[in-house]
């Protein structure tokens, strides 16, 4: 029947001298039933591949029931080359016939990559090399590297490991970069692992890791999870308290990208202030120094917005962002909110004149209670003492009068009620910052607002803002009301967003973040950027893992782009065999 039918359909009326060659998968394997029809898929693509017409085995002399002479069909019983035409490529019709009465029906055409007279390719390490894109790092393959994993349990991601770290072993002649582009083709599964490792001469350090992950070791630039479906991400920004000497100066060498994007914040603050930023970051003779409020805050602006654009290069941007502090500004540029440059004034002029004006004032103590018990406590102290921030749940900081402050923190250990001074030269978000609304309000008038390209969910008024808002008296509003994070981020819940991401040099935010989205009994994903004393490409790209392990997409193959890294062999999926066969009785 099938035979009569493809002589009906195409064996009449062919133009071309070329008759239509009629082959069988059920010759080469036998009735595979339900994989049918995607098994002569694979045949007739091998088939194209190679440029060959593989015969019908058991099959010399055609049925005498098919009238053959009645169309241009022949039977495949001898192997043929695949003609080669010019005026069209190769096709071939597959069909699958299915028992309950079924029929599948697909034609497939040659692609480019198969010629016409192209070579039969065997293996992968003929493939492409990685392209050039407009997100390319020059640095990509200068330093640690990501090699990425996945598989379908925990069992088969060790063994995956397992098997790479013996290839690595075993072909000490291919290089790392190949190795881990080739990667970032292969299918993803639930089960995942990031081993960020290896610059060009570092296969020992691969292979260590890899022994990590498969024996269930922490080691360092691991990262390990099962991803969950992620649908919403928004960026976090910090206020003071992440910076570090010689913070992200090893991104500023290795990846091209937040260089660029660093220098063009760093101008934008330069415009207004007779010192560099980046001399500052490097630690320069004569730079002044990091304490400062007025050197800091303008700094920490600029690493927070590069570090932003690295997470974008990479494919994870922001459906919303939201700033805790001072961190409201560097949210609002990336939202694009604020101009670069109105930004970066904005950080310039406030830091400047809470340094003229408020130094030395006040203080900030970080408690862990709610907003509700801290605030009963409070009370003796009155206009001395306000809260002001809610970090989550159980932490707030409180900000006042120092030496109101240092009592209160000193009756609260006594309580064993964990309290702190913070190391803050200026008290915001208190009283003390009233008598300078007049003068910022002036120093803010140049401020245009605009609507930006993702909403602000703002932590002063707990709306989201689109960017029109956010005008001189809302930065005055910003450095004097509390900081209402916890309730921001609990919004942030309730819409959906699933990822939070902190642009710092240091996470601050991470540990109230999850301490809240635990109390919401929400499933979202936390993570950070660098880390103190961690500063270069190896800490974010750790930090890219941990996000791509929890299921948030990540574009691995801009690291590649512009390398020249190729697809190379790589061994096959670990699959964990089970015997189900009953034993035969004796």
């Amino acid at each position: 029947i099938e035979a009569q039918a493809l002589l009906a359909t195409y064996g009449r009326k062919r133009a071309t001298p070329h008759p239509l060659y009629l082959g069988s998968l059920k010759s080469n394997i036998g009735h595979t039933q339900a994989a049918a029809g995607v098994g002569g898929v694979i045949k007739m693509v091998q088939a194209m591949r190679h440029g060959v017409l593989p015969r019908t085995l058991h099959a010399d002399e055609p049925t005498t029931i098919v009238d053959w002479e009645s169309g241009a069909v022949e039977l495949l019983t001898e192997q043929r080359p695949w003609p080669t035409l010019e005026d069209r490529p190769r096709r071939a019709a597959v069909s699958s016939f299915g028992m309950g009465g079924t029929n599948a029906h697909v034609i497939v055409e040659q692609a480019d990559a198969f010629g016409p007279d192209a070579e039969p390719e065997s293996e992968p390490a003929g493939e492409p090399a990685a392209a050039t894109s407009a997100s390319a790092d020059p640095g990509a393959l200068r330093a640690a590297m990501p090699f990425v994993l996945s598989a379908t349990s925990g069992p088969a991601l060790a063994g995956q490991a397992v098997r790479l770290a013996d290839h690595i072993e075993r072909n000490p002649d291919v290089a790392l970069g190949d190795i881990a582009y080739s990667l970032t083709g292969r299918t993803e599964f639930e089960e995942r692992a990031v081993v960020v490792a290896g610059a060009r001469d570092e296969p020992e350090q691969v292979v260590e890791r890899l022994r990590a992950l498969s024996e269930g070791r922490d080691a360092r630039g691991v990262s390990r999870g099962a991803a969950m479906p992620r649908s919403k991400t928004v960026f976090v920004f910090p206020g003071q308290g992440s910076q570090w000497a010689g913070m992200a100066v090893e991104l500023l060498d290795d990846s091209a990208v937040f260089a660029a994007r660093f220098a063009e914040c760093a101008s934008a603050v330069e415009a207004h202030v007779d010192w560099s930023v980046e001399a500052v970051l490097r630690g320069r003779e004569g730079a002044p120094s990091l304490d400062l409020i007025e050197v800091v805050q303008p700094v920490l602006f600029a690493v927070h917005v590069a570090l932003a654009e690295v997470w974008r290069s990479h494919g994870i941007v922001p459906d919303a962002v939201v700033g805790h502090s001072q961190g409201e500004i560097a949210a609002a540029c990336v939202s694009g909110a604020l101009t670069l440059e109105d930004a970066a004034r904005i950080v310039v002029v406030r830091s400047q004149l809470f340094a003229d004006e408020l130094l030395g004032r006040g203080g900030v103590a970080s408690v862990a209670l709610s907003s509700a018990d801290i605030a009963r406590r409070l009370e003796p102290y009155g206009d001395l003492l306000s809260i002001a921030g809610v970090n989550s749940p159980s932490l707030v900081t409180v900000a006042g009068d120092r030496e109101a402050l240092e009592k209160l923190v000193a009756e609260l250990v006594e309580q064993d009620v964990r309290a702190r001074m913070i190391p803050a030269s200026v008290a915001s978000h208190c009283a003390q910052v009233e008598p300078l609304r007049e003068r910022l309000l002036e120093l803010l008038s140049f401020v245009r607002p605009r609507t930006g390209e993702v909403p602000v969910y703002s932590s002063v008024t707990g709306e989201t803002l689109r960017g029109p808002e956010l005008t001189a008296e809302y930065w005055y509003e910003n450095c004097r009301r509390p900081v209402s994070f916890e309730p921001v981020v609990r919004s942030l819940l309730a819409d959906g967003f699933d990822v939070f991401v902190e642009s710092s040099a240091h996470p601050v935010l991470t540990f109230g973040l999850s301490q809240t989205v635990e109390a919401a009994g929400a499933d979202a994903t936390v993570i950070g950027t660098l880390r103190r004393n961690r500063g270069g490409v190896e800490q974010f790209r750790t930090a890219l893992g941990e996000a791509y392990v929890d299921g948030v997409p990540v574009g691995w193959g801009s690291f590649f782009a512009g390398s020249g890294a190729r697809r190379v062999d790589l061994p096959p999926y670990a699959f964990q065999r089970s015997r189900f066969w009953l034993d035969a009785a004796p």
